[in-house]
């Protein structure tokens, strides 16, 4: 009898405790669900002045693979001018609703069968009725608005007995696809890995809000967009830095840890604006340090931030979103900056000009 009653107690435990799991894993769901309600904008809950004031994106969590950029990348491009053309920021929002945001169970058929869906149906019939859509599609927009586009490129010709980087010998070609630029420039190597996140100490306990990417002293660091240089000079943490905003003002580049000495590239200035693809500064190890031009950081390395605003509000201070750009770099590594050294001024400046129709008073060649 007492057997029996203490096999019915431990089968009433395990009851018992089967149920709570099954509750908590509930819970953890809606509480997953209710972040993303949040982070689109509230709810209907969410009504008159307050709600009208905070109408804008508060937080992202941008977990887009690379693999996921680079195919609905090769997607749009091998639908533009088509009747069908497929946006990749559209399909790659209308996925984020069927994965609930999260890229790590993404598939390359569940794209092909988005892209089967989207050019049959039409993404607005298409995405009419699901609820987060508009909030990817703003969140991954304010990450990738500036990336693809129509531009002006200018490549090498073909007369034969010339250098074919020859100022006289390069033609303008019209082109649609990648405007952004990896950050490293062209044949120099670099290592990276995900980093997004990490611990660090000086100064105070934090997060790592940024990606490291690992290089030579002086390697040329280039703008992935174009924009306006807001910040330049040193900074304790980043030594000597350099913050680019997107052109739309959705987007601010941090470049740290710049090089000893000569940290930027020739005459650059902060007000400047730099287009796609320019050289504007060199690798080194900078910063952890209030003395300007200080050495402390212990490897050469760029730091690479990318921070999103949707509101004034979010540009300093405890409401800033900054994404991990791991994702991206490798993305981005597909269309690298070719270089020149001058070796009078031992400068590096790109070899092939851009014409960016988002750079204000773009005329002529340069």
């Amino acid at each position: 009898m007492e057997k029996r009653d203490g096999s019915l107690r431990i089968v009433q435990v395990e009851i018992m405790l089967l149920a709570f799991l099954i509750l908590f894993g509930i819970l953890k769901w809606l509480s997953s669900k209710t972040s993303v309600f949040a982070a689109a904008g509230g709810g209907e809950a969410e009504t008159g002045q307050a709600a009208a004031e905070e109408d804008f994106i508060r937080w992202v969590d941008f977990n887009v693979s690379d693999e996921a950029l680079s195919q609905a990348y090769d997607y749009d491009i091998g639908t533009y001018l088509s009747e069908n053309h497929v946006n990749w920021i559209e399909l790659l929002a209308y996925l984020a609703v069927q994965y609930g945001g999260d890229f790590s169970r993404y598939k390359a058929r569940d794209m092909a069968e988005a892209v089967e869906k989207i050019q049959s149906q039409g993404i607005e019939a298409l995405t009419e009725n699901l609820k987060y859509y508009d909030y990817y599609r703003e969140a991954y927009e304010a990450v990738l608005g500036g990336m693809v586009g129509v531009y002006e490129a200018e490549e090498a010709g073909t007369a034969s007995g010339e250098d074919e980087s020859s100022a006289e010998n390069k033609v303008w070609k019209q082109v649609y696809g990648l405007k952004a630029f990896s950050p490293i420039a062209k044949g120099f190597p670099y290592s990276e890995y995900d980093d997004f996140g990490a611990s660090r100490s000086y100064g105070y306990q934090r997060n790592h809000l940024g990606h490291d990417i690992l290089g030579q002293v002086g390697t040329p660091i280039i703008a992935i967009e174009s924009g306006t240089v807001s910040a330049l000079g040193w900074n304790q943490f980043g030594g000597w830095r350099i913050g680019i905003d997107s052109f739309d003002g959705k987007r601010y580049y941090y470049y740290a840890h710049l090089r000893q000495d000569r940290p930027y590239a020739e005459r650059l200035e902060e007000g400047d604006i730099v287009q796609a693809g320019d050289v504007i500064g060199y690798m080194g190890r900078t910063g952890y340090s209030t003395e300007e031009n200080t050495n402390n950081i212990d490897v050469y390395h760029l730091h690479l931030g990318l921070q999103l605003i949707f509101d004034e509000s979010q540009r300093e201070g405890a409401n800033e979103i900054w994404i991990d750009v791991y994702p991206l770099t490798r993305f981005l590594a597909r269309h690298a900056s070719e270089t020149v050294r001058n070796d009078r001024t031992k400068e590096w400046s790109r070899r092939y000009q851009i014409r960016d129709p988002e750079v204000p008073h773009v005329s002529g060649e340069e």
